[in-house]
């Protein structure tokens, strides 16, 4: 009974995760476009999937503990070796664990690209500001950087 109450939870997971990959997928393609709207409304989607998913988790812990077995891999082994259903179990657990390691490495990426995206912006006030002088190309083509800078607003 346990075990296809876990096996159910596992494969009612299966649709919300590819949700939560194909919007990380969306995300970064709206990062790379700075589409703030988007970005805002992939951001309450993501919040509602990963609080279903963390749900889920919660249960699929708690069988396992009800079931005086670890709730980790190993418990889910020990349960699946008793099982008539513990290989699809198995499986399919290994199949969800894929699907949220993509989940995790789209995430990943996503961040990379906003703190890129973050170090540009700053470096942009700061030029706009006249915190940090640009660095030019003088007549000679060497790198060097202006010797008394001036705000944008005082050019």
């Amino acid at each position: 009974m346990h075990d296809t109450n876990l096996l159910q939870l596992i494969t009612d997971d299966f649709a919300p995760t590819q949700q939560l990959l194909e919007l990380l997928q969306t995300e970064s393609l709206a990062l790379h476009g700075r589409d703030m709207r988007l970005l805002e409304d992939i951001l309450a989607q993501k919040q509602a999937l990963i609080v279903l998913l963390e749900q889920h988790g919660r249960k699929r812990s708690e069988i396992l503990v009800s079931l005086n077995l670890p709730a980790n891999r190993q418990g889910l082994e020990q349960l699946a070796s008793q099982s008539s259903v513990g290989a699809q179990l198995l499986a399919q657990s290994d199949a969800l664990t894929d699907l949220l390691a993509q989940c995790q490495a789209a995430n990943l990426k996503n961040g990379q690209s906003i703190v890129m995206q973050q170090a540009a912006t700053a470096t942009q006030l700061k030029i706009l500001t006249g915190a940090e002088p640009p660095a030019l190309y003088n007549a000679s083509g060497s790198f060097s950087t202006l010797v008394k800078p001036r705000a944008l607003s005082q050019a």
